[in-house]
């Protein structure tokens, strides 16, 4: 069944979710344990967030993994219960997947760096993502999503990682930021660096999310179409974070302004989207009534 959801990219736009941590702060979450400790200490939240994205129209969900390798979880003392935690994960949203739908097991960046800027070894982070997939992969997931990668050299150990655990679809997305030159990572990697290097790795899907809004997405996917062949992915944040008089973080682009660009950011040539920080269920379902009608 893994497979399907590289054959729907064939017949029509594929619909992704929204953003699932700034839906866990809605229902009380707060730093001080990883998201993913939610998945075995509140797991009934966490499959009413996937299910309000299924019953909004999406096709995919993500799991609530986005920071569960073994290297981040480390930073809480975690990093022992990695692969249990990324199962349960994969189980919870497994759990309520609609029939014909599909379950991608997310796989954020370490937010630590390679030598020589960090101390860390590719070896040790393909090692991180190793145990982060294997979790996913036996807790039943159809895909795997390496997101919001800012240096390359940790995307390709990511995928690395992935393939050393499973046989599962590999799909990366890149986050860059727009520069008078172009469109560019943290670490300075170009577009085109990076479709090239992804290519030679095999996966069977890229593209980008996170940093931009939907209209500056447009314009980026317009850049990665003309330079892959893959199926292309974009999720585009909703503008930027602002903090309101309450103390409350609120996101610069409505629901309305974001699904205007959504729909060019498909005529340029995306074939999977979704969204990231700041969207929630009624962006996906203000999406899903012109994908699916």
């Amino acid at each position: 069944m893994s497979q399907s959801l590289l054959k729907l990219t064939k017949q029509r736009t594929v619909l992704l979710d929204g953003g699932m941590g700034s839906e866990l702060i809605k229902k009380g979450f707060t730093s001080g344990l990883p998201p993913e400790s939610w998945n075995v200490d509140k797991p009934e939240i966490i499959k009413s967030i996937h299910q309000r994205y299924f019953d909004a129209g999406s096709d995919a969900v993500l799991t609530n993994s986005f920071g569960g390798n073994k290297i981040k979880l480390g930073s809480y003392g975690l990093e022992d219960q990695c692969y249990e935690l990324n199962k349960k994960a994969a189980e919870l949203a497994c759990d309520i997947k609609p029939e014909h739908k599909f379950v991608g097991g997310s796989i954020g960046p370490t937010g630590k760096f390679l030598e020589p800027y960090g101390k860390y070894t590719e070896h040790e982070f393909i090692d991180a993502f190793f145990t982060q997939c294997q979790g996913l992969s036996e807790g039943g997931v159809d895909f795997i999503l390496i997101e919001t990668q800012y240096d390359l050299r940790e995307a390709v150990s990511a995928v690395q990682g992935a393939q050393k655990a499973c046989q599962l679809p590999i799909l990366v997305t890149m986050t860059f930021k727009g520069t008078p030159r172009g469109y560019f990572t943290e670490m300075g990697n170009s577009v085109s660096e990076c479709i090239t290097e992804l290519e030679s790795h095999e996966i069977s899907g890229t593209g980008a999310n996170c940093t931009l809004d939907s209209k500056e997405m447009a314009q980026l996917v317009q850049t990665m179409k003309e330079k892959t062949s893959l199926p292309l992915i974009a999720q585009a944040n909703a503008g930027q974070p602002k903090v309101n008089s309450n103390g409350q973080i609120k996101y610069t682009q409505s629901a309305q302004d974001y699904v205007k660009y959504a729909k060019k950011i498909i005529q340029n040539g995306a074939d999977i989207i979704g969204g990231c920080c700041g969207t929630d269920p009624l962006y996906i379902r203000k999406m899903a009534q012109w994908i699916h009608k």
